[in-house]
């Protein structure tokens, strides 16, 4: 008979995962559990959608679940939620339709995701507040605030759900003017862009001194102007301490200061890691609470793995157990982890934080460690900013691109790296992100040998130029 390799949750690492043990061991019977109705999907394109960029919820849909059965050979059941592990008898307790049955496994992926959290304040639970993290609840968030339907009606969120009742009690409602975005983070600034397109006014509010606190601030302070000069009011500083509601809708944030009324929230304060399952199961838990695993994607349980958004992964220059939920990261994690369950040991990889964003009209990047960060993980750091050209000079279409760079002082290893422009900085920080991998020193990465032409940058890219000058502070 056959081995089984069961899989909890349909996102990313948990498919990715089906997949590759499927391919790799056509013999193994590979079964994927999925409480919703959506599987292998790209929830960062939400706010696209939103935006109304792209035109229907199910495009975002990486592999239709009928090629997944078919052609793939996994046996897909969605709508069916494991609601308990038995690590010691190897099975696993599946709810459907109201009714429990069990399934043995011989290795079990939890690939269960994360949950976007809330601000910590009330109201939270009033009709027009969000936070979204999948397909079912950007498209709900979108029909609210557009108050339309996209023709998807198989996809329309059950009336019972958490979202359904918002879908449907406000679709043929006036129509929204106000939205504020709790949080001032990646998904957050990419869906104000979304709200400012549609033709709302938008107010964003953060408890800390800047927007994108993780892209330190001579690149956060960029991308605040730009924000400020599309229509975007900035709440900096600013804690929001309650969500008023009218007739069980929100109507206003409220802070220490002043209330703002609101006709929708987007929450976007952080992600939980969904461990619930696990941790009743007796995994041990590590950071933010994520579910603890080795170099492999193992638990502390025998044959029992996780892998993305619900796992901790391990920062390559700090040596620190972290969690990163990000799509690459859940992507690598899972097909590793299905390349071991078929007989090839193979480790889920490190990360180095590396991260890109859209902001209206700007390209926002960054890799490794800040300044802050850095000093924090016990180096000593050495930064600088630098503000140059995406193109040579005498080329159409240049514009300027701001990078902030940071070394160690005593091995004059390069820490990592931020910046922003109109254009490069997205694709220009893998070269930093590769830099890190490597272990390169400033004048080795300075020493790069780049490719040129005027179209696409100038002799020395903005990559090779602050590491000139990071080398020139350290000198």
């Amino acid at each position: 008979m056959s081995e089984r390799f069961l899989v909890v949750g349909g996102d990313a690492a948990g498919m990715s995962a089906a997949g590759k043990a499927k391919r790799d061991d056509p013999d193994r019977e590979v079964v994927v559990f999925e409480r919703g109705d959506w599987v292998s999907y790209g929830a960062c394109g939400l706010p696209y959608y939103v935006k109304g960029e792209i035109a229907e919820v199910s495009d975002l849909v990486v592999v239709e679940p009928q090629k997944i059965v078919e052609e793939r050979g996994i046996d897909l059941r969605r709508q069916q939620e494991v609601v308990g592990i038995d690590p010691e008898r190897g099975t696993v307790t599946v709810e459907h339709d109201g009714e429990c049955y069990e399934e043995s496994y011989d290795d079990l992926l939890l690939a269960t995701g994360g949950r976007a959290a809330l601000p910590d304040a009330p109201g939270t639970d009033l009709d027009g507040v969000f936070a979204v993290r999948n397909l079912e609840a950007g498209r709900a968030l979108r029909s609210y605030v557009l108050h339309e339907d996209d023709g998807e009606a198989a996809t329309v969120p059950a009336a019972d759900s958490e979202y359904g009742a918002a879908f449907r009690a406000h679709l043929s409602e006036a129509d929204t003017e106000v939205v504020a975005v709790v949080g001032a983070n990646k998904i957050g600034l990419e869906m104000a862009e979304a709200f400012v397109a549609r033709g709302f006014d938008v107010h964003v509010f953060e408890e800390g001194p800047r927007v994108l606190p993780m892209f330190g601030p001579d690149v956060a302070g960029v991308v605040a102007d730009h924000l400020r000069e599309r229509g975007v009011t900035l709440h900096l500083d600013t804690t929001v301490q309650r969500l008023d509601g009218k007739d069980g809708r929100v109507a206003a944030v409220e802070t220490e200061t002043e209330r703002i009324a609101v006709d929708a929230v987007l929450s976007d304060v952080g992600v939980e890691p969904d461990t619930e399952l696990g941790a009743s199961a007796g995994l041990e838990l590590g950071a933010n609470d994520a579910i603890r695993t080795d170099e492999f994607g193992r638990t502390d349980a025998d044959r029992v793995y996780a892998a993305g958004d619900c796992a901790e992964t391990r920062h390559l220059l700090t040596g620190d157990r972290v969690h990163w939920p990000y799509a690459l990261a859940a992507n690598r994690a899972g097909r590793a982890v299905g390349r071991t369950v078929a007989g090839r040991p193979t480790p889920t990889g490190g990360i180095v934080g590396t991260n890109v964003m859209k902001a209206f009209d700007r390209e926002v990047a960054r890799t490794g460690l800040d300044d802050e960060q850095a000093r924090e993980a016990g180096f000593d750091p050495v930064s600088t900013t630098i503000t140059t050209i995406t193109r040579a000079h005498y080329y159409p279409g240049w514009s300027r691109i701001v990078v902030h760079a940071t070394a160690d002082a005593d091995s004059v290893r390069l820490l990592g790296a931020s910046m922003v422009g109109a254009e490069g900085a997205a694709h220009r920080i893998n070269s930093v992100a590769a830099s890190l991998h490597a272990g390169l020193t400033v004048r080795e990465v300075g020493n790069l040998d780049f490719g040129y032409a005027p179209p696409f940058g100038p002799v020395w890219d903005p990559v090779l130029l602050a590491a000139k000058a990071l080398g020139d502070e350290m000198e």
